[in-house]
């Protein structure tokens, strides 16, 4: 019998909720877990009556390492799916390993105390000899292999979208399409209207702090930086149509840099609207995106997550978006000794989304391969002692499950490529 905790019970974790009830076959029993178990009782009073996957909640506070064990122990589940923040990955981590459990997550270690002097020493040292400022990162989540392998534990790191679904998108190009792959363009776009002047598709505090930072990519075995946004291009996406797009740094480059052969560039862009670029712009110019606490009426508050408080919560956006996404990525290289260009993508509906789980695309996009990634590990297709990123293991086995489970991808020969 399969036992899987789910932690946390925002937008992208009902959506993996919902899918897991679905797949009542691999997950037999789930606990979902979070700091406002109020949210935890809600879903599953909504999920129980139409699944036969069995359902408990327990609230636990995420950033407790003791809770969490304690939690993990009490129990028993054969993985534990972290959909919290990325701020919780390295406590999560310590308790799965205090407790033997395999580990899943969708998104990278993040500090959310960017101003701690532990923390800010390390992270001035990673700058200077990688060369990127990005607060993000996987040297964190790596630095815990040796200690999983010693324990027989999975760690299955970013089984989001981007993260994740990307990698294996890639892994995929390699096994099937090239003998060689030279450049990676992952393209990120959100053709979907909410109809607010100014909200955020994921945690406002997560997706504001990503997209103000320099952009940066990998040339030539090395990271290149340059200013925030600096880098637009227009592409012309299937099912969405010509849109402006921005190149960001993000984390998927740097595992991908590491585990590509011979790969000699990798970039990551994202769509952003003209409305959605002056808000954040404007923000970022009064201090509101910034992490240091400031004082307020006596009390310390931090800019951004008060501003979080202010904007849509992103859960709320599903009844009123509209459109599509298209997320894929662009490979060049070499097969059989010519030159190849390859394209996989997928293409997702807000309003398809909402009508099945009461979700917009952006949170589905990224519940699903959270489901997937766990599934896989359940069942032993991904199952190996140590810290992986989804680019390491078989591509095949999630390729097939993102077709069944509600992301079906399309591979178009000989596309534009991004100049």
């Amino acid at each position: 019998m399969s036992r899987l905790l789910i932690i946390g019970c925002g937008g992208v974790a009902s959506v993996a909720v919902h899918k897991c009830c679905q797949n009542s076959e691999v997950f037999e029993e789930i606990m979902i877990a979070s700091r406002t178990v109020s949210k935890c009782d809600a879903l599953k009073e909504k999920l129980q009556p139409q699944t036969r996957t069995k359902i408990t909640t327990a609230q636990v506070d995420a950033d407790n390492t003791d809770e969490l064990t304690a939690l993990i122990r009490s129990y028993q589940p054969d993985a534990v799916l972290n959909v919290a923040l990325p701020y919780q990955d390295l406590t999560i981590m310590d308790a799965c390993l205090a407790a033997g459990t395999h580990y899943i997550d969708t998104a990278n270690y993040e500090a959310e105390n960017t101003d701690d002097p532990g923390w800010r020493a390390v992270y001035e040292e990673r700058c200077k000899r990688l060369g990127f400022t990005a607060y993000f990162d996987y040297s964190w989540q790596w630095a815990y292999r040796e200690r999983y392998e010693k324990a027989g534990l999975t760690a299955l790191l970013g089984t989001g979208f981007d993260p994740g679904v990307t990698s294996v998108f890639t892994a995929y190009a390699a096994k099937h399409y090239f003998d060689e792959i030279h450049t990676i363009d992952i393209l990120d776009c959100n053709g979907g209207d909410h109809g607010y002047p100014f909200a955020t598709n994921f945690n406002p505090e997560i997706n504001l702090r990503e997209v103000s930072a320099p952009g940066s990519y990998w040339e030539d075995g090395k990271w290149v930086e340059v200013p925030p946004m600096s880098i637009h291009r227009e592409y012309e996406f299937a099912g969405v149509g010509k849109k402006d797009m921005y190149l960001l740094h993000h984390e998927e480059i740097e595992a991908l840099a590491r585990n590509i052969p011979g790969v000699k560039r990798i970039r990551f862009f994202m769509t952003f609207g003209q409305s959605y670029l002056t808000h954040m712009k404007c923000l970022e110019n009064v201090g509101m995106l910034s992490t240091a606490p400031v004082t307020f009426q006596g009390r310390q508050i931090v800019p951004i997550q008060f501003l979080k408080e202010l904007l849509p919560d992103p859960a709320s956006l599903g009844p009123r978006t509209v459109g599509k996404t298209n997320i894929g990525c662009i490979f060049t290289g070499i097969k059989e000794g010519r030159e190849k260009k390859l394209y996989i993508y997928n293409i997702c509906d807000h309003q398809e989304c909402y009508r099945e789980v009461q979700s917009q695309a952006v949170s589905y996009t990224t519940g699903v391969p959270a489901m997937i990634g766990a599934m896989l590990v359940l069942t032993g297709k991904w199952k190996k002692p140590g810290v992986f990123t989804t680019d390491e293991f078989d591509p095949d086995p999630y390729m097939d499950a993102l077709n069944r489970w509600g992301l079906p991808w399309t591979v178009e020969e000989d596309p534009e490529l991004v100049p």
